[in-house]
């Protein structure tokens, strides 16, 4: 190499490494909290302007206060918008809603029919509605969730068919304190998803669960403590179908209506599937809970089994992770 060529070369390292260490060495010249309110009182009427505003791979954790309206408006926290909280006023009063669906348009299909799509790893919600308004058209998404780490607590998810997508083969979730609605196979994806003292309500006969658990995977859906209810007009309804062979969901103390089938589960017309796909309930309490009269190929834990089942053990936890 000639020496002018090591020269630019010296000189283009240093100018960057200057820009680099400019953009990391002072933290306080960016900005970490964000309001957001339809009446102009804060800093953004709509979120998606304020994910936009946001650094990326922020140097500190990043909160964003929604104040109480409808939001209506698709929105997309990317991979690269990590460490994001969203916190709203109040759970019934921000609403963030859109009404895409399948087949819309040409170009949308499930998995971007969403109206809140949050890939950023540990992003958490609170106080929070996401509604997909488009009605009984088909899929439907309200949020679809591929970030690990990711945390979801006193929120509501409207909605009919697929109504929460919990993607990312890799991908953690916790939901606690929730209200999810739907119809048919309105909770479904890869993830590991734990979803503690939350409210499922069916609003019509069909299947609650469809999980897509990869074949490494210990744990696919689990349901703690939860509250299964349903409209007045549903009379047959399923805990779950395997969208693909080694689904896995799980109900644990959970209380069950009396729709429930007494079979409980379904093989979604495959036979194969019963080899593979691993439906389980334990202690389960309500007139739904039939342990004697679920298929065959279907579980019930044993309480040394049941053990196994913390969020720790689920979310295979080495590092701190505040739930």
């Amino acid at each position: 190499m000639k020496k002018t060529e090591v020269f630019k070369f010296i000189i283009f390292f240093i100018f960057i490494s200057q820009s680099l260490f400019a953009q990391t060495s002072n933290p306080e010249k960016y900005k970490y909290h964000f309001v957001v309110s339809k009446d102009g009182s804060g800093d953004y009427k709509y979120i998606q302007d304020a994910i936009d505003a946001m650094r990326v791979f922020p140097l500190a954790p990043i909160t964003l206060y929604i104040k109480n309206g409808v939001y209506t408006e698709k929105i997309e926290v990317s991979i690269n918008n990590t460490d994001v909280t969203f916190i709203g006023e109040s759970v019934d009063k921000t609403i963030i809603t859109f009404n895409d669906y399948s087949g819309r348009g040409k170009n949308i299909g499930t998995f971007n029919s969403h109206t809140a799509k949050i890939s950023g790893n540990r992003f958490k919600a609170e106080n929070i509605t996401f509604e997909n308004s488009a009605g009984s058209v088909g899929q439907a998404v309200a949020l679809n969730v591929d970030a690990d780490k990711a945390i979801f607590k006193n929120c509501k998810f409207l909605g009919n068919q697929d109504t929460i997508y919990l993607g990312g083969e890799n991908s953690r979730q916790l939901f606690e304190n929730c209200y999810i609605e739907g119809t048919t196979d309105f909770i479904f994806g890869p993830a590991t998803t734990v979803f503690k003292d939350c409210i499922i309500h069916c609003k019509s006969n069909s299947y609650i669960t469809a999980p897509n658990t990869p074949k490494d995977k210990k744990f696919g859906f689990v349901f703690i403590d939860c509250k299964v209810t349903t409209s007045k007009n549903v009379t047959k309804l399923y805990l779950g179908r395997p969208w693909r062979y080694w689904a896995k969901s799980v109900f644990i103390h959970c209380k069950l209506p009396a729709q429930i089938t007494p079979e409980g589960w379904h093989n979604w017309g495959n036979p194969e599937n019963e080899e593979t796909a691993f439906f389980t309930e334990y202690q389960c309490t309500g007139e739904g809970f039939k342990p004697e009269e679920r298929i065959p190929w279907s579980h019930q834990l044993s309480k040394e089994e049941a053990k196994k089942y913390t969020l720790e053990n689920i979310f295979d936890i080495n590092t701190q992770w505040k739930f």
